[in-house]
């Protein structure tokens, strides 16, 4: 394939983190890894030589010592850093001067705060001693329906210093699925807010809290935090404020590498969510390795990334701390009162390193806002994009509307190991549409259907050797079964992460979607993100969900495409020159043998579209086998989807 333009390259004389470990594998290692090809290709192939040195050249606080860096390297359950212990709260709030900016909150309604890392120290040595005085323990469980704010960070830090395991979920997830989350893992105590702020309005949770407390007997203890501001209470709830009061010493209980720090989730499309449980060592090196060498962050930069704390991002900024960063922390609509909101706070906390997903920049797009003319950026030297493919368009619009000199980070990786594994980092330069690079450490190949490696070839993604923050297990699931159904059945021993890739002889790669929605006509296989970028280039289109029908080993179905129309538009207008464009730009067989207006596209809580459960639906599925309600964020969305496959009966 052609090469595509060149959008950005990186300054060769650049001081960075990443040129300064090269210096330093070549005084300490006796390593000469000349560009990032070579130290990519030694990082995966000397695993225990990476890591070790990764965790001495960026400081990692061991209070044992390990007896080596990889024990076993067998997927799943390798052994990474035996007999090491240390504690990701200690890492995270250790060696930053007192009076070094920390943490910036901003919310929608204006609202705001910021704290020093003396401040945030003083505040988890006071959570932490008044979580102990409620009764955790180490492995107890605390769970937080809390917001991206200072509070829900230093609940956390707190819980994580005393070695709890920490879970989260956003307060506008609704009753059924906070609790299929939190009901499993059997929290000790629940951290939460009496309400929450959005799209300029405020919304009082107590109810769901009171629904929570009877759906968890195992809750010892409740948290409130008044976020409201209106002094809205709850009978047999500690307020948060009182516990800020506690006079104590911070300390840090030092635990083993593969020790639970916290739970995510997967999706809960179908079924109850999996908790994938991630140790405090894997997170400690992987995190470390993503921000100080992939992202360049340290001491004066100021690290943004859009996030929910329902969303592993959240996880992701929080982790800007271990390397002596800023943390700014948004709470709100990125929508309201306009799009500009996100890039008003760029400008006025001079943000460098901004992160948001990728159909928030498409939405940008659409609406033609350009922040580099409206606001001073001149501040931002990076922009991380993820959640879902970003479209060349997309590259281009970054370009033109935010400047030349910003490098797009646009990322891919997954809850499942809660980082990035194809990135950017500072010395690779970005190419129109295509994520930079593979990251270190991460044995990220293509496979073709035999299982062979494949270059410059749509494949499955896979990662062929162990990453220290690939899951230590799932909750509930003693004999390890369910992990190795989830990502080493069909190449054993190897992780199967389900999406599509191509992998280009510069090492650089591009996402094509999940590989279980594959668009599958005439013999001619694509990824659903490819047919994204032709659909909702038309700005007539709002949103899109391409179906195919065709079921496995069966004869080739229908082509469906569902489309959200922006207001005026009608469907009879924009269908021909759709099925035109597609017919061009993809191939005839990609033309959709419908288009079908709905009002909506389902999404889960983290907003991917629901391409599998509805797939399932048109197929025939009951909708309740097909696809957990709960786990949406608009249920009444599948309806359209259920009347349809009812009329194909």
């Amino acid at each position: 394939m052609t090469t595509p333009e060149l959008l950005w390259q990186p300054d060769p004389a650049a001081e960075t983190r990443l040129a300064e470990f090269r210096a330093w594998l070549r005084a300490n290692r006796d390593l000469d890894l000349p560009d990032y090809d070579a130290l990519w290709r030694w990082s995966t192939t000397d695993l225990a030589g990476f890591w070790g040195a990764l965790a001495e050249f960026l400081g990692v606080i061991f209070h044992s010592q390990p007896t080596g860096v990889l024990g076993s390297s067998r997927m799943p359950g390798a052994s990474w850093f035996p007999g090491a212990t240390l504690n990701y709260a200690e890492q995270a709030l250790t060696g930053q001067p007192t009076d070094d900016l920390a943490v910036i909150f901003h919310r929608e309604d204006g609202k705001s705060a910021e704290l020093t890392y003396g401040q945030l120290r003083t505040q988890v040595a006071a959570i932490r001693a008044a979580l102990v005085s409620l009764g955790v323990r180490r492995g107890d469980r605390v769970v937080a329906l809390a917001p991206n704010s200072p509070e829900t960070l230093v609940a956390f830090l707190a819980a994580a210093s005393l070695g709890a395991t920490w879970s989260s979920c956003s307060p506008d997830f609704g009753p059924r699925a906070i609790a299929d989350r939190f009901a499993q893992i059997e929290p000790t105590v629940l951290v939460a807010v009496n309400g929450y702020v959005y799209g300029g309005r405020a919304f009082d949770i107590r109810p769901t809290i009171d629904t929570l407390r009877a759906d968890i007997p195992s809750l010892r203890a409740t948290v409130l935090i008044d976020y409201l501001d209106n002094g809205a209470t709850l009978p047999d709830t500690v307020p948060w404020s009182t516990l800020l009061q506690t006079d104590a010493a911070l300390e840090f209980d030092p635990v083993p590498f593969d020790h639970p720090l916290w739970v995510l989730y997967s999706s809960g499309t179908t079924g109850l969510p999996k908790g994938i449980v991630q140790g405090h060592g894997g997170i400690v090196v992987e995190h470390l390795k993503m921000l100080a060498l992939h992202s360049d962050l340290g001491p004066g930069e100021r690290f943004f990334w859009f996030t929910t704390t329902g969303w592993m991002m959240w996880n992701f900024l929080i982790s800007g701390l271990m390397v002596g960063s800023t943390i700014v922390l948004y709470d709100g609509n990125p929508g309201h009162p306009d799009l500009t909101v996100l890039w008003k706070l760029a400008e006025q906390h001079k943000v460098t390193y901004f992160g948001t997903s990728a159909p928030y920049i498409q939405s940008c797009l659409k609406k033609g806002i350009k922040p580099a003319a409206e606001f001073d950026l001149t501040a931002l030297r990076a922009l991380g994009s993820t959640g879902a493919p970003l479209s060349p368009d997309g590259f281009r619009w970054l370009v033109d509307e935010i400047g030349g000199d910003v490098q797009i980070c646009s990322v891919s990786g997954g809850t499942d190991l809660c980082t990035a594994f194809v990135t950017a980092a500072p010395e690779v330069p970005v190419w129109l549409g295509e994520l930079s690079c593979r990251a270190l450490g991460a044995a990220v190949a293509a496979f073709d259907d035999d299982g062979n490696d494949v270059t410059d070839e749509v494949g499955e993604l896979v990662i062929t050797q162990p990453m220290p923050s690939m899951p230590v297990s799932f909750w509930n699931d003693p004999d390890g079964s369910r992990l190795k159904s989830s990502y080493f059945e069909q190449y054993p021993g190897i992780w199967r992460h389900g999406d599509w890739i191509r992998i280009t002889p510069r090492g650089s790669a591009v996402i094509y979607g999940r590989s279980d929605s594959t668009l599958n006509r005439g013999g001619v296989r694509m990824g659903t993100s490819e047919f994204y970028r032709v659909v909702e280039g038309y700005p007539e289109v709002a949103d899109s969900l391409v179906i195919d029908t065709t079921a496995v080993g069966k004869e080739e179905g229908e082509l469906l495409c569902f489309l959200v129309l922006t207001p005026g538009t009608a469907l009879a207008d924009v269908e021909p020159r759709l099925k035109a464009e597609l017919r061009t730009a993809l191939s005839p067989r990609h033309v959709p043998n419908r288009f079908i207006e709905v009002a909506e596209v389902p999404r889960t809580l983290n907003g991917k579209k629901c391409e599998v459960p509805v797939k399932k639906i048109l197929a025939g599925l009951s909708p309740d086998k097909a696809v957990s309600r709960d786990a949406l964020a608009n249920p009444a969305a599948l309806e359209p989807f259920v009347t349809l496959a009812a009329k194909n009966e």
